[in-house]
Order: structure tokens, then C-alpha cells, then sequence
């Protein structure tokens, strides 16, 4: 039923000479059922840790036994990595998420204390049949596509809160759908996610966003709640119909942006342009105005979006660099709007360019994207439009090494020419010649020149 790999049933050939049991558990099990292939390998046994660290000193290239407190040992084999932890049996105190940790004595113990159903499955390597333990139905959850506990949900997430965003994570990676039960646990216990480190939240949040079916496991934890404690900006989008007055509302779009994001990615899932396209619009809600001729407008959303998302991405700990490129991917997807027929100048088209640097590409596909209008000749004429704008940035690039614009003097040639040290008028200096560069494009060393000394005796300087 499950393809072992040859380096586990070494291993478990080590363990049986021992005399101990070992069991290949959990999401090794799920994913080789799956037919996902298996990448790390996970493993229980009855051995106690020391007995289980000796075996795999003997045995792996690289052992590491940083989370023996919790009974597991880490080891590395020709490229393969695999954790072997020692039957559980923990008791939580119901205020953190860490276990007070217990060993136990078997396979069918350690196997309730799981997540979900469909994790609490192994497959017993030192038997010659290669014995399937599953006692909870996981198999049958697997053939359904159904995301269960094995105990009551209840008491599982008060053990670990984390596992209902693991369940939102399951529900995005795999496609499950949740047992009722289990919705109903996470909309009544959906506060007891602020036990979580916002580390945890965000980790568990990116891979969710990664998955195959990210909508899935967003409206999870919008329709329970979770995501009022994860990302509140997302539900609260609910409340803005947007301008168009074609939508249900924002929430509705951006769940449709981000799919059609998702569709454009040519290089595997792209966690910035995913989370750019769900928070896009973010900034309606609180920019939501009803104007005298009855509609609703959304005036500088993308500005207030911006500082929407930086403020939110680094509450959940997101490194400076995700956060600068979504933030600025947020504040960039209106600008196209302005470019009408065309009517941009070459001036604008660089500056379109400059600002959004190596984000050019993302850009492009959220703009592309965040076209969701159901009248076909609308889209039509905005897909062609954009089109034409890339034409223009194509060959301004062949022209003028767009993406490396800078001003035509750097500032040794100002510091020099205008008999200047360094310090803060080299920089205005430098500003004013980029902004010459932007608006008329390259220009000759006389050009530069005449430029930068009327730019000095405008401001006195020299």
C-alpha cells in the first residue's frame, strides 16, 4: 500500500537487530498514500531517545539532538534526511502550547495525541508484512478528502491552538474539506489562537498562502473567525462594495485576483505576488466614501494599503524584504489606471519602471490580475491596453537600459564640476539630475552639464 524507501527500511533493519520497533507516522505516511512523494521522513518508535541517538550515530552522516527534550532525534543519510521521535503520550496545560512531555508505551497512544486523521496513520517497518496501523480512519478520511480529529476537536485545539490554522493549512494544500465538527470547534475557539507566537501564525499563514487551493483555506479562517486574529484586514474587506458596483464585494474581488494571480505565476507559488493580490485592496475599508452622485469611491486606497500591510506583515514577523515588496506592490497596482489610451508620456513610462525595479514582472501580472470585470469587451480593451504599455516599456528598455536608469552624472563628476565636498547638496544634486533623466531621458555630457549648473546657480551653490 505505501512505497517505503530504501533508506527507511535500512533503518528499520537497524531498529529490529536492536530490538525495537519502529514506525514510519504521519505526513510520510499521508503524502506516500497521496502519491506526493515523501521529502523529510518521520519516524516513532518505543526505543527511548539515548537508545535511539546511539543507533543513528552509528548509522547517518549527520545527527543532530536538539529536540530530544521532546523525544525526537535528526539525523541525515546520503542526502535523506529523517526524525525519529519516541512514543508519545503528553498532557498540555491548556495556557501554552507546549507539552508537559511523556513517553508512551505504543503505537495506538501515540497515534491519538495527532492532529488529524489522516496524520495518525503509520506503517510498522520491523514487521515482515509491513503492518498499516490505522486506527482512526485516517484512509478512509484520505479517500473523502475529509480533515478530521482523532479525539474530540475540542479538547485537540485547547491542547495546541495552532492546529486550527494547521487545518486551514491542510484545507489549502490538499483540498479537504473540514468535518463539520471540526468548523464548529474552530469558530468557537477561534481566541485561542492569541496563545500563538506570532512566528508560529506567520509560518503556518505562508504555507496556506503556498498551497494548491489558498482560497479554500482563506475562507476557512474568514468564516470561522481565525482570521480575525491572523489577517483582520482580509473579513473586514467584506464590508466595502467596490466602485464598479459589480462585485459582491472587495472580499470577493481580491479572492478572485489572488486565483488569477495564481494562474499567471511561471516559476512555482511566489508567496509576495499571492499575499499582494489578497491584500491589494486592503485599504478600501478605511477610505470608503459615498460620493453626491451616489457612488462609492476608494480615493488613495493604495496608499493607505501600503502602510496597511507593512503595519500588519511585520506584526506577524515577516522579514523586511516581504514586506518592502508587498507593501510596494500594493502601492504601485492603481498607477496603470492613470495611463488612460496611452496617453502616459515616455517620462511616466520610466517612472513606472523605476519605482517598481525588480518587482516590474510581479507588477505586471497584479495589474493583469486585478482586471475582474465581467463585461468581456471592458477586460478585453484593459488587457490590450496593457499590453500596449509593455510594448512601450520593451522598447524604452532596448533604448535607454531602463532598468538601470540614473542620472548622467554620478557624484564625483558633481562634486567636481561644482567645487563641492561630500555631503547633503551632492544628493539634492544627484536628485534633481535623476528627475531631469526621468522626464527627458539620456542625455549628452554638455546637456548633463548645462543641467546641473543651472540646478547650482538656481540654488546657490558654487
Amino acid at each position: 500500500m505505501v512505497k517505503v524507501p530504501a533508506v527507511a527500511l535500512d533503518l528499520a533493519a537497524r531498529f529490529a537487530a536492536a530490538g525495537h520497533r519502529l514506525f514510519l507516522v504521519g505526513g510520510s505516511v499521508r503524502d506516500a498514500l497521496l502519491g506526493r512523494g515523501i521529502s523529510d521522513l518521520d519516524f516513532t518508535t518505543d526505543a527511548r531517545p539515548d537508545a535511539v541517538l546511539a543507533l543513528l550515530e552509528g548509522w547517518a552522516d549527520t545527527v543532530w539532538g536538539t529536540g530530544m527534550a521532546f523525544g525526537t532525534v535528526g539525523a541525515r543519510r546520503r542526502g535523506e534526511t529523517v526524525e525519529v521521535t519516541t512514543f508519545r503520550a503528553d498532557a498540555y496545560d491548556g495556557v501554552t502550547r507546549n507539552p508537559v512531555v511523556a513517553f508512551g508505551d505504543t503505537i495506538e497512544a501515540d497515534l491519538v495525541r495527532r492532529d488529524f486523521t489522516v496524520n495518525a496513520m503509520a506503517v510498522e517497518l520491523t514487521t515482515p508484512e509491513h503492518r498499516f496501523v490505522d486506527p482512526h480512519g485516517g484512509l478512509a478520511a484520505l479517500a473523502t478528502g475529509t480533515l478530521d480529529t482523532p479525539g474530540t476537536p475540542q479538547v485537540s485545539f485547547s491542547d495546541d491552538p495552532l492546529r486550527m490554522l494547521r487545518a486551514a493549512r491542510f484545507v489549502a494544500q490538499l483540498g479537504f474539506t473540514p468535518a463539520p465538527r471540526v468548523v464548529e470547534a474552530m469558530t468557537a475557539m477561534a481566541g485561542q489562537l492569541e496563545r500563538i507566537t506570532r512566528e508560529r501564525v506567520q509560518v503556518e499563514l505562508s504555507k496556506l498562502m503556498l498551497g494548491g487551493f489558498p482560497r479554500r483555506g482563506i475562507e476557512l479562517l474568514v468564516d470561522t473567525g481565525l482570521a480575525e486574529y491572523v489577517l483582520p484586514e482580509v473579513p473586514a474587506m467584506r464590508l466595502a462594495i467596490d466602485e464598479h458596483m459589480q462585485h459582491k464585494d472587495v472580499y470577493e474581488h481580491s479572492l478572485v485576483v489572488m486565483e488569477q494571480a495564481i494562474a499567471r505565476e511561471t516559476d512555482g507559488p511566489d508567496l509576495v505576488l499571492r499575499l499582494s493580490a489578497l491584500l491589494h485592496d486592503i485599504g478600501k475599508p478605511d477610505t470608503r466614501r459615498k460620493e453626491p452622485d451616489g457612488r462609492v469611491s476608494f480615493h488613495h486606497h493604495e496608499v493607505v494599503g501600503a502602510k496597511m500591510v507593512r503595519r500588519r506583515l511585520r506584526e506577524l514577523r515577516y522579514p523586511k524584504a516581504v514586506v518592502d515588496e508587498i507593501a510596494q506592490l500594493v502601492f504601485l497596482h492603481l498607477r496603470f489606471h492613470g495611463y488612460g489610451n496611452g496617453e502616459w508620456t515616455d517620462s511616466a513610462v520610466r517612472r513606472y519602471v523605476t519605482d517598481a525595479g525588480p518587482l516590474l514582472e510581479r507588477l505586471h501580472k497584479l495589474v493583469r490580475s486585478d482586471c475582474t470585470t465581467r463585461n468581456r469587451r471592458r477586460a478585453t480593451a484593459l488587457q490590450r491596453t496593457y499590453d500596449g504599455l509593455e510594448d512601450r516599456i520593451v522598447k524604452l528598455r532596448e533604448q535607454e537600459e531602463l532598468d538601470s536608469i540614473r542620472p548622467d552624472l554620478d557624484g564625483n563628476a558633481i562634486m567636481k564640476m561644482l567645487d563641492i565636498p561630500p555631503g547633503p547638496l551632492v544628493g539634492k544634486a544627484y536628485k534633481h539630475l535623476l528627475a531631469v533623466r526621468m522626464e527627458k531621458g539620456p542625455l549628452t555630457a554638455a546637456e548633463a552639464e548645462a543641467e546641473l549648473r543651472a540646478w547650482a546657480g538656481a540654488n546657490g551653490v558654487g
